[in-house]
């Protein structure tokens, strides 16, 4: 069930102030707060989708252009149009890198690595 009172929800209803980058009628992003790397943005959809399968699923096609629009001019917007990352995690018992908030978001990042990803690939390893 999707937690209406998570921290991705809140800065949608701007109970939590974000670093934006862009927004739209059905989506946002804004910098990472603990960025992984040079380039660190997260792009969220505005409806309560709690990963990418939820929204493949079940967000309108509106919901889903917005949400590409976002994530194309956030790109533009950060001067990325080649050599990124695109990254989804799905759920507590992730792989790889387990989902902490249950809202669907995108990692766009790109540019050198920083001390949280080292931190990061120790924690893995």
């Amino acid at each position: 069930m999707y937690d209406t009172n998570n921290v991705f929800a809140r800065m949608i209803r701007g109970e939590i102030p974000t670093n934006k980058i862009y927004e739209n009628d059905h989506a946002m992003s804004f910098h990472d707060i603990n960025p992984m790397f040079e380039k660190h943005a997260l792009v969220i959809p505005k409806g309560p989708y709690q990963n990418i399968l939820d929204f493949a699923q079940n967000a309108t096609a509106a919901e889903q252009a917005g949400f590409w629009d976002c994530f194309a001019q956030t790109a533009s917007a950060l001067g990325i149009s080649c050599e990124f990352n695109c990254l989804a995690n799905a759920g507590a018992d992730a792989p790889f890198v387990k989902q902490s908030v249950f809202h669907f978001h995108l990692h766009l990042v790109a540019g050198a690595k920083t001390a949280a990803f080292q931190d990061l690939i120790s924690e893995i390893k």
